[in-house]
């Protein structure tokens, strides 16, 4: 069995802070940082859990997601630890969109960052597990 990994990628106005940001925030790992100058063509931010993001400065105009605007989107990530994932991003400075809520499928949160995406993390990690 093969195992699926998908990469979210996003567009930043300043790369360089939402790298800080989504480290500080939510303990994503810096694995890769490519530069040319002040602009990130290329980021990897893995999550400790599996899988991960990658984004680049929007400044950089032969990305394959040229098109897309910085600061837009929405992920979902897998955490185990909701109430106090939720704490470390509010003291980062994350804006809340949903506190921490019971569902019938798991419990979650969601913020968005100093850009404007949006970031759920929640406990549900699919139906088959």
């Amino acid at each position: 069995m093969s195992e699926t990994m998908i990469w979210p990628s996003f567009r930043y106005s300043d790369a360089h802070a939402a790298i800080r940001f989504l480290v500080d925030a939510f303990g994503f790992e810096r694995v890769a940082v490519y530069e040319n100058g002040d602009r990130v063509d290329h980021a990897e931010l893995r999550w400790p859990l599996g899988g991960g993001v990658m984004l680049g400065s929007s400044s950089r105009e032969d990305s394959s997601i040229a098109g897309l605007p910085a600061g837009t989107g929405s992920v979902y990530v897998v955490t185990d630890d909701v109430d106090g994932l939720f704490k470390r991003a509010c003291a980062a400075g994350a804006t809340v969109v949903r506190e921490p809520l019971d569902e019938s499928y798991g419990r979650g949160f969601t913020v968005r960052d100093p850009e404007g995406v949006f970031w759920s993390f929640g406990t549900y990690a699919g139906s088959g597990s």
